[in-house]
């Protein structure tokens, strides 16, 4: 599921979109919040140039609030539906989902972003 050559992998993992062969980031843990959005400038391995155009990925605010919401209902249903949870504790289990998963969420969007512009590509692959 979570092969090499896949819009997937690269998603997850933060792997350039062409070749992946590197991660887009400088710094692997988005937890390091002062590097969370910090990368390279191109790709190491293939020389993609990450950033398309000036501001590309303001875009990627729109996905990120998709997965936000994904991130939200998610808390919801488990704190709601499984825990039976009051509404107050609900409330507050969203709300601490999202603050945690905020650097992740912020990496996910970009990821999801630029592979919806960039693909893939086999001649790259160094094996």
């Amino acid at each position: 599921m979570l092969k090499k050559g896949t819009k997937l992998y690269s998603i997850i993992t933060g792997a350039c979109p062409k070749c992946h062969g590197e991660s887009m980031y400088v710094n692997k843990n988005p937890y390091v919040l002062s590097e969370a959005l910090t990368m390279h400038e191109t790709c190491s391995c293939c020389g993609t140039k990450y950033k398309i155009e000036p501001s590309f990925f303001y875009g990627a605010m729109y996905v990120s609030y998709a997965v936000g919401i994904a991130f939200a209902v998610a808390a919801f249903v488990i704190s709601f539906y499984f825990l039976n949870a009051s509404i107050n504790i609900v409330f507050a289990s969203i709300i601490g989902t999202l603050i945690v998963f905020m650097p992740i969420i912020l990496r996910l969007s970009r990821n999801i972003w630029i592979n919806m512009f960039m693909g893939y590509d086999k001649s790259l692959d160094k094996k």
